[in-house]
């Protein structure tokens, strides 16, 4: 299986180095010295890592053959896609890749169907699986600890448990204001 770990962005210096927009929560094992790696547009690869370190927060990469500025000018935004075995695991229990959570149901914890993950997108804050619902609109539900309950790869679903106005708009909207319609601590003429 293939997945997507990384888009090459500008070119760093004039020896070759590139800088990268990591998409992988495992850096160290797919985007090490002596990967080689496919393309999106395969036109440009595969290319083979030669070097890479970190400067500034940023991954820097070089790979064989690419010797120059223009060189890794003519590689940027391109996908860095690594074959992983359809069965591998991260290491940590509560990780997952994205070809695992894509396609599993999404329910209630009380096994309402909310609807199928059919894209995650991951943002600088936090990721997010976007569902489709059965009437064909989308949710986007934050894949934080908070909403997402579990996780089943055995069953195939996603348990979440969702604040109100995540996945209807029947918010509850919290009010400052009693029943009978003044603020609290004040009666109906404001005094």
């Amino acid at each position: 299986m293939q997945l997507v770990v990384a888009r090459i962005g500008r070119a760093h210096g004039v020896k070759g180095e590139v800088t990268v927009e990591v998409r992988t929560d495992e850096p160290e094992l797919r985007l090490g010295p002596g990967a080689v790696l496919h393309t999106d547009p395969a036109s440009a690869g595969p290319l083979t890592i030669e070097t890479g370190r970190v400067h500034s927060g940023r991954l820097l990469l070089r790979f064989e053959g690419v010797r120059d500025r223009n060189g890794a000018e003519a590689l940027r935004n391109t996908l860095l896609i690594a074959e992983v075995d359809p069965d591998e695991r991260p290491d940590e229990p509560d990780e997952f890749y994205d070809h695992q959570l894509m396609d599993l149901d999404v329910v209630l914890a009380d096994g309402t169907e909310v609807g199928r993950i059919t894209e995650i997108s991951h943002l600088p804050s936090q990721d997010l699986f976007i569902v489709e619902r059965p009437d064909g609109t989308e949710v986007m539900i934050p894949f934080v600890e908070e909403i997402v309950a579990e996780i089943d790869l055995e069953e195939q679903k996603a348990v979440i448990t969702p604040p109100p106005g995540l996945i209807d708009d029947r918010a509850e909207i919290a009010s400052s204001r009693d029943e009978g319609g003044a603020p609290h601590g004040e009666d109906e003429d404001g005094a």
